[in-house]
């Protein structure tokens, strides 16, 4: 095995660390940005519409004389809080199944393995959509869809986690000297569980915002007068043709930059949390 100077694994970490600050920062300014333009991205003029890309104009206008950059960054914000919320209901519902296949017996532990192969098995578009539609659609309808199937791959990791932890020598030391199970639990396996919980958290959310896009963007999910990626990637589709590129372009752009900087954030929260990856 190659020796690695210290010097080297310190200057690694805080590149790694300012890699996952950039990203946050960048996302909770996309958020910040578009609830501070949301009423400026339904404003309409029509001696402004169908404009391509300018300095006035970066995003170009659409066919009401909307500034698309304006809606691009509302759109952007409010699928952001919609995987947020969507993200956090399911890596809760994903924290309480974990916990109960890994501490309930082989009994619980079968239920929710088999719950969860059954989740899986399905395709998560597919579920989404039904369960948006039998919701009545619109944001809970969407959110609810989102929350409830994107649980079962954060409840494998949870549970291997806590039965690997429970397994531990230090656990086993923890008993024999008598200490409580709700002793045990805060002071060996949550700190245990934790980092591994929290990187999955934060991976769920590029799959939620896709998702939710993607549901949006088929009819199925947010209101086409509530500013969304899904939404304005939809009623692109019609101008495409008339050679309006800018109106699809940006917009997908934005969303791809947006999942990859939730991508860049958890990998490289990983690095800071596991001992394994953080000296890479």
């Amino acid at each position: 095995m190659l020796y690695r100077p210290r010097h080297a694994h310190v200057g690694n970490r805080k590149l790694t660390l300012a890699a996952f600050v950039f990203a946050i920062a960048a996302l909770a300014a996309v958020v910040v940005a578009g609830v501070l333009v949301t009423d400026g991205a339904t404003v309409t003029d029509f001696s402004q519409k169908n404009l391509a890309p300018s300095l006035g104009h970066p995003f170009g206008t659409d066919w009401m004389g909307r500034d698309m950059l304006l809606r691009t960054l509302a759109g952007l914000s409010t699928s952001v809080l919609v995987g947020l919320l969507a993200a956090g209901v399911s890596s809760v519902i994903a924290l309480i199944m974990g916990a109960v296949a890994a501490l309930g017996g082989k009994r619980a532990d079968a239920a929710v393995t088999w719950l969860i192969d059954l989740m899986m098995g399905i395709p998560h578009i597919v579920l989404l959509i039904l369960i948006s539609f039998a919701l009545g659609k619109g944001f809970w309808g969407v959110t609810i869809g989102v929350a409830v199937t994107h649980w079962p791959s954060l409840a494998r990791v949870v549970r291997a986690e806590i039965l690997q932890c429970k397994q531990s020598t230090f656990v086993a030391a923890a008993r024999k000297l008598g200490q409580s199970p709700v002793s045990i639990a805060a002071k060996h396996m949550v700190p245990y569980v934790l980092p591994q919980f929290i990187v999955g958290l934060i991976l769920l959310f590029p799959h939620a915002i896709l998702h939710e896009a993607s549901v949006t963007f088929l009819g199925f999910g947010l209101p086409p007068e509530q500013p969304a990626i899904g939404v304005i990637l939809s009623e692109s589709m019609a101008y495409l043709s008339a050679g309006m590129w800018w109106l699809a372009v940006f917009p997908g752009i934005a969303l791809i930059a947006t999942v990859l900087l939730f991508d860049l954030a958890g990998s490289n929260l990983r690095k800071l949390v596991d001992p394994h990856s953080s000296q890479e």
